[in-house]
């Protein structure tokens, strides 16, 4: 195997790390075990952290005579990082899963991922242009068709079935073209927050974005950055040097409108999985200096929307709030939105295992579709214990994958994105001239 498209080192709680010596650090005492969904819903010891990090020391090591006997391992982690906040050393089992990842597939990535990260990084506009066919196409019903005649499966696309039944519904526009009509938010000269939105409320759910921007704005001068991806598909799934050009352009197009808007302004995202990925750029350049100390001037700029609510919102109805993984576990917050929601709520009643992931982590819903759903049914579970109308999140991948379980197991409640609560205590859930929805 070659270690072609792998990190090579580390950020860890204990400083920069080759890959062997942060896996190295994992003493296999097990109390990684009961935060680990997957271990939870299956019981098999290398489908725990422990586990994967054992698989991923023995491929290092060469001592695995099939190597892809690993895969299976580290392909069904969630990255949902549980296992890191549990641990005394902090392991961060998530990035070592994706070295194993890279390693397995000698810095490749899936046909798929390739595609979509050239889509996404040199071509938005024909992206764009796709996604609204695919849409109209959906709307027709003709999705729902080829899934049902198993045309998907036949095409070697199994996960686009999956993803079919996920989102229910799709937008009529997409979230930057709205933004782009409107003036005032091109402009960041003495901004205190520049909107970054990332590629789930741009493409999927432009609701949560509008009602960001209305968030923002009430609290301060707002622009829209107009951003381009901010790579972590690609990071996620092989593709580093998409994942590092992408980290370039998105720091370098950033530093201008920074710079105009002034020291104070910060930049604010609305998918807490992209906001832990846009704080964590510095990863990218541990072996190029300048770019290194770039992004880490970037990333103390970033904030996450969950990080800057206001005071008040609006949710009238019996509420509950589950923690985006990313949130939570990648970026260590869990107070901020918590206090939110009691502040609005007619009745807020905490979740249990409500830092548990709930199986949608990105394309894992699409991808493991057995196990995501085990996964999802606990959490389901545990959100009808509270007896809530309503549940609050706060990334993409969460509401897709809770509105689809809801609508199958509890569909007394619904989702909802903190910030469309906290707009609707504005009275005003989409920024002004923003257009039909």
């Amino acid at each position: 195997m070659s270690a072609k498209g792998m990190l090579r080192r580390l950020r860890t709680e204990l400083g920069e790390k080759s890959t062997y010596d942060a896996v190295s650090q994992c003493s296999r005492c097990g109390y990684c075990e009961q935060a680990c969904p997957t271990y939870v819903a299956t019981g098999e010891e290398g489908l725990s952290p422990r586990g994967r990090n054992q698989a991923l020391r023995l491929l290092l090591e060469g001592k695995l005579k099939e190597p892809q006997t690993a895969a299976r391992l580290l392909d069904t982690c969630l990255l949902c990082g549980a296992c890191a906040t549990a641990c005394y050393a902090h392991v961060r089992v998530p990035d070592l899963v994706l070295e194993g990842r890279r390693l397995l597939r000698g810095g490749g990535a899936p046909a798929a991922s390739r595609l979509l990260s050239w889509l996404l990084l040199d071509h938005p506009g024909l992206f764009e242009g796709l996604l609204r066919a695919a849409y109209l196409l959906k709307r027709a019903g003709l999705g729902r068709l080829a899934a049902r005649l198993g045309l998907f499966r036949l095409a070697g696309l199994p996960g686009l079935a999956a993803a079919e039944e996920h989102v229910s519904e799709v937008p009529s526009e997409l979230l930057a073209p709205r933004l782009r009509e409107r003036p005032e938010l091109a402009d960041s000269s003495g901004a205190r927050w520049l909107y970054f939105a990332p590629c789930g409320p741009n493409f999927v759910l432009p609701k949560v974005g509008l009602a960001t921007v209305a968030v923002l704005e009430s609290q301060g001068r707002t622009a829209f950055l107009n951003n381009r991806c901010c790579g972590l598909l690609a990071y996620n799934y092989g593709e580093l040097s998409s994942a590092r050009e992408s980290a370039r352009r998105v720091i370098a197009e950033s530093e201008a409108r920074l710079a105009a808007a002034g020291p104070e302004a910060e930049i604010v995202g609305d998918c807490s999985s992209c906001v832990a990925h846009l704080k964590a750029y510095p990863q990218l350049f541990l072996e190029e200096p300048e770019w290194k100390a770039r992004a880490e001037a970037f990333a103390r700029r970033v904030r996450d929307v969950v990080e800057v609510l206001p005071a008040e919102g609006a949710c009238g109805e019996n509420a509950t709030y589950h923690d985006s993984c990313r949130a939570r576990h990648g970026q260590g917050i869990s107070k901020e939105p918590r206090e939110f929601m009691r502040s609005c709520s007619r009745g807020f009643t905490e979740l249990p295992e409500a830092d548990a992931c709930c199986g949608g982590a990105g394309a894992f819903a699409f991808l493991q579709p057995e196990l995501s759903d085990e996964v999802l049914r606990r959490k389901i579970s545990r959100i009808a214990e509270t007896g809530a109308k309503v549940v609050a999140t706060s990334s993409t991948s969460c509401l897709l994958q809770l509105a689809h379980g809801l609508r199958k197991y509890y569909p007394e409640c619904r989702v909802a994105h903190v910030s469309e609560i906290a707009a609707a205590g504005l009275g005003a859930t989409a920024p002004r001239h923003a257009g039909k929805e």
